[in-house]
């Protein structure tokens, strides 16, 4: 049940620019504001079921969040409150990965997952892949914010739909890349072993006779 409802929430978060860029025009403010409304508030119920009451605040606070403001586009009749959802989003992966720095930055907790020794260089380089996140969010609502409120719809939606996660598939693969040029530390799948053919692992040191 969880694992279905963490798909469609990602369905939901994914279909949305769309729904903006073809529901606007036709349907209007009202129609639009008050579906999507209305989705989040039946789904709301099925996130909270099974949680612990010490986590249904922040459950449900984005789902709330994002009612809230579907809710004040109707009543003013204004479309930019309906563009707020992926600044919102980022600003909360931001909060939590910056939170992360007073402790265990997310890329440490990651790494640690898959290995149980990390060298200094390699806790350092896991705090700056944090902060480099970090920017990243602040840029990316940045731009859907200033989109959303200058912009044609078009282009919000191409940005928000489409270019904003081509921009975070491009940076997770450059820090990959840039992660296995610099610690050479492989796995057994396919993508590894290409890599380590362009930046092969450093060989045994041979001993003095």
């Amino acid at each position: 049940m969880r694992a279905a409802l963490r798909v469609l929430s990602a369905a939901f978060v994914l279909a949305y620019p769309l729904a903006l860029y073809l529901g606007l025009p036709r349907l209007g403010t009202h129609v639009v504001g008050l579906v999507l409304a209305a989705v989040l508030l039946v789904g709301l119920p099925l996130r909270l079921v099974g949680s612990k009451r010490e986590h249904v605040l922040a459950i449900a606070r984005l789902p709330l969040t994002v009612v809230a403001l579907l809710l004040l586009g109707v009543v003013f009749d204004d479309r930019r409150f309906f563009f707020v959802l992926p600044s919102l989003t980022s600003a909360l992966l931001f909060a939590q990965f910056a939170a992360s720095l007073r402790t265990m930055p997310i890329a440490e907790r990651f790494a640690r997952a898959q290995e149980d020794h990390l060298s200094d260089a390699q806790v350092a380089y896991c705090r700056a892949v944090t902060v480099t996140w970090c920017v990243f969010f602040v840029a990316n609502g940045a731009t859907a914010a200033a989109l959303g409120l200058f912009a044609p719809l078009a282009w919000w939606t191409l940005y928000t739909g489409a270019l904003g996660y081509v921009l975070v598939g491009l940076l997770a693969s450059v820090e990959y890349l840039v992660r296995k040029h610099r610690f050479r530390k492989y796995g057994r799948h396919l993508l590894d072993r290409m890599i380590a053919r362009v930046f092969p692992p450093p060989g045994p040191v041979s001993s003095a006779s």
